[in-house]
């Protein structure tokens, strides 16, 4: 008897782990620029982009709201985002956006998009960047 207990503790231990293992693993999702082409043509998505001020003004994808990964005041900018509706995230090329996507999954944001190569592979991409 002690031996199915056991067994079905260590049954039911292990579901639940893989279930919170898969949540964690699909919050984050790095995407490519045509996915992201299409994520922000379906209107339903938040667009961050990381960088600093500087490198935001020298040019930036449409509809992009700037939070500098850097700013001292960064967790108070990003906690006014809306958690609870997707968000993409980008920096110049991917290191910066990461490190953000982390810190948001963590903070609770329910679902985060990673542009992979960030706003270089965009432009590489031949894709629109407001100036």
């Amino acid at each position: 008897m002690k031996i199915k207990s056991f067994l079905v503790v260590i049954f039911i231990a292990s579901v639940l782990l893989n279930c919170k293992q898969v949540e964690d693993d699909a919050v984050v999702e790095v995407i490519t620029v045509e996915e992201m082409d299409e994520l922000l043509e379906m209107g339903k998505v938040q667009l961050i982009d990381v960088r600093t001020p500087g490198e935001y003004a020298q040019g930036y994808i449409e509809g992009a709201v700037n939070i500098d990964f850097r700013d001292e005041n960064f967790e108070d900018l990003i906690s006014k985002v809306d958690k609870t509706k997707p968000v993409i995230v980008y920096c110049a090329r991917g290191g910066r956006s990461n490190k953000c996507s982390n810190y948001m999954k963590k903070a609770g944001f329910t679902k985060i998009y990673d542009l992979d190569g960030g706003i270089t592979e965009w432009k590489f991409k031949k894709k629109k960047v407001i100036k």
